[in-house]
C-alpha cells in the first residue's frame, strides 16, 4: 500500500475522531489539558486497534465489526443526549469530561481503525510494516482530533453560537451514534 492510500484512509477513519473532537469542543468542559489528553488518546487508540486488527487479520471481521459498532453508537449517543439536555435546561448535567469518558470516546472512534486493520492490514507480511502503517493512522487522527478542537474553539468565541454550543455539539453526537448504530 502506497503512502498516498495509507493517507486517504487514515483521513477517513481520521473523520470520526475530528468529529468527537469538534462536537465535544464546543461544550464548556473541554480546557486545554484535557484536549490535549483527548488528542493523545484518540491517536493512540487509532493506532492500537489499527495494529491489532493487522495482526488478527480478517478472522473476526463480520463478528466483531458489528457489535462493537453499535455499542459505541449508543455510547456516543448517550453522551450527545447528555450535552443536549445540558443546553436546554442550562445546568451542568455532563459534570465533566473525566478520564474515563474520554477513553471511552476514543475507543467508540476507533471501532472502525480496527476493521481497517482486519482487512487492509493483514496483508503485511513484515510486522514493521503494520506498526508503520498504524502509526501513520494514529498520527492522523490525532492532527483531526486537534483540528476539530481549534475549530470548536473558534467557534465558541462568537457569543451567540457560544449559546447554543452544547445543544450543537449534542444533536451532533446524536446523529453521529444513530449513525454508527443503524449503519
Amino acid at each position: 500500500m502506497c503512502f498516498y492510500d495509507l493517507s486517504i484512509i487514515s483521513i477517513a477513519l481520521g473523520l470520526d475522531a475530528f468529529s468527537m473532537a469538534f462536537s465535544v469542543g464546543l461544550s464548556n468542559k473541554i480546557n486545554r489539558k484535557k484536549a490535549l489528553i483527548t488528542i493523545v488518546i484518540f491517536g493512540f487508540f487509532q493506532f492500537l486497534f489499527a495494529t491489532m486488527g493487522g495482526y488478527l487479520g480478517g478472522y473476526f471481521n463480520m463478528y466483531i465489526f458489528h457489535l462493537s459498532s453499535k455499542l459505541g453508537g449508543v455510547i456516543v449517543l448517550l453522551v450527545g443526549l447528555l450535552m443536549f439536555k445540558e443546553g436546554l435546561s442550562k445546568e451542568d448535567n455532563l459534570k465533566d469530561l473525566n478520564f474515563f469518558i474520554i477513553m471511552i470516546l476514543g475507543i467508540c472512534v476507533s471501532i472502525d481503525a480496527l476493521v481497517i486493520g482486519f482487512t487492509l492490514f493483514c496483508n503485511m507480511s513484515l510486522e514493521n510494516l503494520i506498526l508503520k502503517s498504524s502509526s501513520i493512522v494514529g498520527i492522523i487522527c490525532s492532527f483531526l482530533t486537534a483540528t476539530g478542537f481549534l475549530i470548536s474553539k473558534k467557534i465558541r468565541r462568537n457569543s451567540f453560537l457560544k449559546e447554543y454550543a452544547n445543544l450543537l455539539g449534542g444533536l451532533m453526537l446524536i446523529f453521529f451514534g444513530l449513525k454508527m448504530i443503524l449503519f
